[in-house]
């Protein structure tokens, strides 16, 4: 069985191909998943550690169930898709005796999930997992890791907005606009579909498939070809805090898992009312507070919070990548909204102040991206390129300090044809090795701050701030790339490297 899984910072998606119907669907995993209305089964990005030690955990619709997500509690988390990858600043909690990262804690919450998977079928083999485009290499390969010790033989990765291209359906010669905005990251995607009736399939031939491997190789297979791309950490989550801001300000009300929960609920309601209130008593003040918010003052907090401004300057990012490849405005046959944060109403007049209503498609929020991503498994061919830059750590005699020499820029599709070759040699007398550390450069205009106030999990832009750059291997033992026999002397060169990034983005 081939399954996807769209973990996102707010909820998570889970989908497969029936077996009988050969059609994607999303999937509902007992006591993970949660169902409101007409939405698709969701999980609840949530987790509550029992006890961190025996690695004892209750996850997703569980912890609503128990109630375990409204008390002042160091052992419910919620939002820390967002701290995974990231150097976070201040608190982090210690439980049972261990501190606790959110790498581990969104080790916990998946495999939770997985276990469900392949209790329900043992066959389980390929897993596909989406990921946000300015995710940077320790995101990744922290999804790598989580799959490590499992009995899975294939697991791939894919950027959300391309997945949701995929999965909303439209066939032919298309160029799709995906604007993928939910509670942790904003996504913008311009993806070129078009029918290829040479491709080679890159994904695996599921084991129930009903066609053999040369009449997979045979058929006309769909290629993806992204365009352009651009993303920030920016997401619902950001907003509920602003709402809980604001009545902290307004009304003194103290931030809590619970008074962050009403600020939430406020936010969905305001996308179908004009108006929105909950009461909230505090049982130990006994303080009791009327949380009114109208959908004028709602707009007032985004505009506030430069929510719009941060908007169009990545739409007009992606937009002038597009134009370099000769897509112009009038060429996108459809934008495609993705996300919950996509249902807010500002959201959606501030891209129909873009784009003509007729191409703008918003029928399928939250499971486009896990059922776009299976097709990765079944046939599709991507062509892509990398969002970051990488380069090596040098040190800058002129400023006294490290600096960085990029070897391989933002925006080089891969496969990559040349590879590109550096030649190091020693820069003392009798040296007995060469050390080397890599790095992946994110952008220069900005960066996103990940902090704690309180117990509660912050981020925040940094504008103007100098390119962030996260290594990939400045830690003991990893530095060290050769050993020198003889020693080194200034002047010889001693190793010849190349750098070149494959199909598989490796």
């Amino acid at each position: 069985m081939s399954v996807a899984i769209d973990f996102g910072t707010s909820n998570t998606v889970v989908a497969r191909i029936n077996p009988q119907t050969q059609q994607p669907e999303t999937i509902a995993l007992p006591g993970l998943s949660q169902q409101i209305g007409d939405n698709p089964p969701l999980i609840p990005s949530l987790l509550y550690v029992q006890q961190a030690a025996e690695h004892k955990v209750v996850a997703g619709q569980g912890v609503c169930d128990r109630g375990l997500d409204v008390a002042q509690d160091q052992r419910f988390f919620r939002n820390f898709k967002r701290g995974i990858g990231t150097e976070v600043q201040g608190f982090l909690p210690t439980l049972d005796g261990q501190p606790v990262r959110f790498e581990q804690v969104g080790q916990w919450f998946l495999g939770q999930i997985i276990q469900q998977l392949q209790l329900s079928d043992p066959d389980l083999n390929a897993l596909t997992f989406t990921v946000p485009v300015d995710s940077f290499e320790t995101y990744r390969h922290w999804l790598g890791g989580v799959c490590a010790d499992l009995a899975i033989d294939q697991v791939r990765l894919l950027d959300e907005p391309t997945a949701a291209a995929l999965g909303y359906g439209i066939q032919g010669d298309t160029t799709l606009l995906v604007i993928d905005f939910g509670g942790g990251t904003l996504d913008f995607s311009l993806v070129q579909l078009a029918p290829e009736a040479q491709a080679k399939p890159l994904g695996f031939i599921l084991k129930w498939g009903k066609k053999s491997m040369a009449e997979q190789s045979a058929q006309r297979v769909q290629t993806a070809r992204v365009l352009a791309k651009a993303g920030e950490s920016l997401g619902g989550a950001d907003i509920d805090q602003w709402i809980l801001q604001h009545f902290q300000q307004t009304q003194g009300l103290e931030p809590s898992p619970l008074t962050q929960r009403l600020a939430e609920r406020l936010k969905i309601r305001l996308s179908t009312a004009t108006t929105a209130q909950e009461a909230y008593f505090n049982d130990e003040t006994f303080d009791t507070y009327d949380l009114s918010l109208s959908r004028e003052q709602f707009n007032q907090l985004l505009t506030d919070n430069d929510f719009f401004e941060r908007l169009d300057q990545r739409l007009t990012q992606v937009l002038q990548q597009g134009r370099r490849q000769g897509i112009e405005v009038a060429d996108i046959d459809a934008v495609l909204l993705v996300g919950g944060t996509v249902q807010i109403p500002a959201v959606k007049r501030w891209v129909q102040g873009y784009f003509d209503s007729s191409k703008i498609k918003g029928e399928r929020p939250f499971e486009a991206i896990a059922q776009g991503a299976l097709q990765l498994q079944s046939g599709l061919q991507l062509q892509d390129f990398l969002y970051h830059g990488y380069g090596i750590r040098y040190w800058d005699r002129r400023n006294n300090r490290h600096s960085w020499h990029q070897i391989i820029p933002q925006g080089q599709p891969y496969p990559m044809g040349e590879p590109v070759e550096l030649v190091l040699g020693a820069s003392s007398e009798n040296q007995p090795s060469l050390e080397l550390i890599l790095g992946e450069m994110g952008e220069d205009s900005s960066r996103t701050e990940v902090y704690f106030e309180g117990d509660q999990l912050i981020t925040r832009q940094v504008a103007g701030a100098k390119a962030a750059v996260q290594p990939l291997n400045d830690r003991d033992g990893a530095r060290t790339i050769a050993c020198l026999d003889p020693p080194g002397f200034p002047g010889q060169d001693r190793l010849r490297l190349r750098f070149w990034v494959d199909r598989e983005r490796f």
